[in-house]
């Protein structure tokens, strides 16, 4: 289980490219309210069956609902809307979780996380 994610291409700026991978993931459209954080590790590397490795950069926004309807994809099998309380019994990834953490916390200011584990 996690959180919407795309590997960034040269598509498009970050916002645009985040709404799109939610509706494609999810069918839902958003606006982009603020950046929750950055998450990096130069622990945490993706590793393609032709040995190149990408270090994990991931930026997690807040989006607003503005319309649609949950629907299915090729990416996503199961979703919902969980309170704090359900996150904590859900089987989710360390870096998913603590993402999701950070948005509940509403801080003012982005975080920088460049040193993650999972």
């Amino acid at each position: 289980m996690g959180c919407p994610w795309w590997i960034y291409g040269s598509w498009g700026n970050f916002s645009e490219a985040c709404k799109r991978e939610v509706w494609e993931e999810t069918g839902l459209k958003v606006t982009i309210k603020r950046l929750i954080g950055i998450y990096t590790s130069p622990n945490v590397l993706l590793e393609y069956p032709d040995g190149n490795k990408w270090q994990l950069v991931v930026l997690h926004f807040e989006a607003e609902f503005v319309e649609g309807e949950l629907t299915p994809s090729e990416e996503t099998i199961e979703f919902g809307f969980f309170s704090l309380a359900e996150i904590n019994q859900l089987d989710i990834n360390g870096l998913d979780k603590k993402r999701v953490f950070d948005g509940f916390a509403n801080t003012q200011s982005a975080l920088i996380n460049d040193n993650f584990v999972i």
